[in-house]
């Protein structure tokens, strides 16, 4: 039972919030209300998928929100100049990439700390984004070819968590199914032992925050399609709630661990939590108040399993 609940305790707690709500909050159970409480999860998971994948090589990538609404951006300034759909969607992406190439290759080559780099990114990101828009936001009646990524349905599943759900398991059988994922979890697991074993653990965290990168342009590139619009802070509210997703998600599945399947219930869990708090009618400062526990409260419990994990073995 004390296996069960370490590894499980987490998701079970959510679901007594979820049960929760549905007694207390009006509307929440309602089929639409449910619906969109998983769209909206969808830019939230992709984004904290991301940040997954950059800790598991033990770096951190504070930069994903701000290289998000730079994605987003560049996709609406194309978008917005009558520029093909596929070319504003590749170019969201190919930012998104490079921008976490970029973050590789400082901490790797020019030896920056992953906080130092990311920040710089994000600072570099944030700027870039506001001289593309000089401060406005790209609105307008865009082609359904690219809104209907966001907004289309595949037999009767919204298209955003088709993309969710794709995300994550292409992320998960990277990490579980390949030689690149383990090569990842043993960098950021034990680096100095990795890399006496043959691991090429620089390459690892560049593929790592490589990857943290193109999330964040998947997740600007969703985005823009779904609110037909681009900002250049237009992402900001989700860097806290990715990190808390990661944070959270490490209390569960594999303790102490980042982890995809963790990340992905975090992510909805957290959704959960402001739907709810919302319709109960709670002031807005309440959703920080609770958002800033969870992140002490997340972190405490995986450092304490953490400790605990050698004398289980």
């Amino acid at each position: 039972m004390r296996a069960v609940f370490e590894t499980w305790g987490t998701a079970l707690a959510g679901l007594a919030v979820v049960l929760f709500f549905v007694v207390a909050a009006p509307n929440f159970a309602s089929p639409t209300n449910l619906l969109n409480i998983v769209k909206e999860t969808s830019f939230l998971a992709i984004l904290a998928i991301g940040f997954t994948l950059a800790l598991i090589t033990a770096e951190l990538d504070l930069s994903i929100a701000d290289v998000a609404s730079l994605a987003a951006v560049v996709t609406g300034f194309l978008i917005h100049g009558g520029h093909p759909p596929a070319l504003a969607v590749a170019a969201g992406l190919g930012v998104g990439l490079l921008c976490g190439l970029v973050n590789g290759v400082s901490v790797t080559r020019l030896r920056v700390p992953a906080l130092i780099a990311t920040l710089g990114m994000a600072a570099m990101a944030r700027g870039l984004g506001f001289m593309l828009t000089e401060g406005v936001s790209f609105v307008g009646r865009w082609p359904t070819g690219f809104t209907g990524l966001a907004r289309a349905s595949v037999w009767g599943i919204p298209a955003l968590v088709l993309w969710m759900a794709g995300a994550a398991a292409i992320a998960l059988v990277l990490v579980k199914a390949t030689r690149t994922g383990a090569r990842m979890t043993a960098t950021g697991e034990a680096e100095e032992a990795a890399r006496l074993s043959g691991i090429a653990t620089a390459r690892m965290k560049r593929i790592g925050l490589a990857l943290s990168g193109l999330a964040a342009g998947l997740t600007a590139v969703l985005l823009t399609a779904s609110l037909s619009s681009a900002a250049p802070n237009m992402a900001g509210d989700y860097f806290l709630y990715a990190i808390a997703a990661v944070l959270l998600g490490m209390t569960m599945v594999e303790p102490g661990r980042a982890n995809i399947p963790g990340t992905l219930i975090a992510a909805l869990t957290l959704k959960v939590l402001g739907n709810g708090l919302v319709l109960m009618g709670a002031a807005y400062y309440v959703q920080d108040i609770v958002l800033g526990f969870i992140i002490i409260a997340s972190v405490a419990v995986s450092a304490s399993v953490m400790r605990k994990a050698p004398l289980r073995l």
